[in-house]
């Protein structure tokens, strides 16, 4: 389907939850945030009746992010009704990682086709910082278990203060490299000021070519991530809600002022 723009829609990111294991220092303050209700929160029923509706309007590419997906209970059941929908062509995950070294085969099995690891540096010691107590190899040991379980390509999401010549940047490329891995260096975002770029190595920043929705984890389609608009699903039904947020696409993004990133999804 086309926006008022004529881009193509044909992707939606689906946040299955707002928590995560870790505590990014681009992605949320030390002591967290506030967290949704259970009650609030989406259950896979009505994913999945959202992802029908938007597979019914065009949508054929569906990734799943969070917070951290892998901490939602039964990820791999959800991976599993997705699957199940064949228009869809491309089905995939965006996780920290560290939780994926016993769930990579199940969710391949599942019919997970691949994922994108978030890995922001390889010291373990800079890691721990960024990530505020994380550790890089059960991360590691993750994108080893993708790898063996045939989730691929594994893309590497790299946060960068402004470009890949950073140190870490380039400790992560070097990786990338030696383990045939694609990376993306991603500039830390400003929700509220507005502040984003195009990504290195991959199509998000570029506003003239967006083809995605965004639906939360408490159920409202968000056409645009720098942007307050959002259309409940519970509300106005999937399918209304799409049409909605489709329609009402901006051109570009501007600010986002309220909803932190572990709310919107990654």
């Amino acid at each position: 389907m086309l926006d008022s723009y004529g881009r193509t829609i044909n992707y939606l990111r689906v946040s299955v939850t707002d928590r995560c294991n870790l505590r990014c220092t681009y992605c949320m303050p030390a002591e967290g945030v506030p967290l949704l209700r259970h009650e609030d929160i989406l259950s896979f029923e009505e994913i999945l009746e959202v992802v029908r509706a938007a597979v019914a309007l065009g949508i054929r590419k569906v990734r799943l992010t969070g917070g951290e997906p892998l901490v939602r209970r039964g990820i791999v059941e959800l991976v599993r009704m997705l699957a199940a929908i064949r228009e869809i062509r491309d089905l995939s995950m965006t996780t920290n990682g560290t939780l994926l070294a016993g769930l990579a085969q199940p969710l391949a099995e599942a019919g997970l086709r691949r994922v994108n690891v978030s890995l922001d540096a390889i010291r373990p010691d800079r890691y721990a910082a960024i990530s505020r107590g994380g550790e890089v190899r059960q991360a590691l040991a993750g994108i080893a278990a993708a790898q063996q379980a045939g989730l691929s390509p594994i893309r590497l999401n790299c946060v960068v203060e402004h470009n890949s010549r950073e140190s870490d940047a380039r400790e992560v490329a070097q990786f990338a490299a030696k383990a045939g891995l694609e990376v993306r260096f991603i500039r830390r975002i400003g929700l509220s000021e507005g502040r984003f770029a195009v990504v290195e190595g991959g199509h998000g920043g570029a506003c003239s070519r967006c083809n995605r929705l965004r639906l939360t984890s408490d159920g409202a389609i968000r056409p645009c991530l720098l942007s307050n608009l959002s259309f409940p699903v519970r509300k106005l039904g999937p399918a209304e809600a799409l049409l909605q947020a489709i329609r009402a696409k901006p051109p570009a993004g501007s600010a986002c002022t309220d909803r932190s990133m572990n709310l919107i999804g990654g």
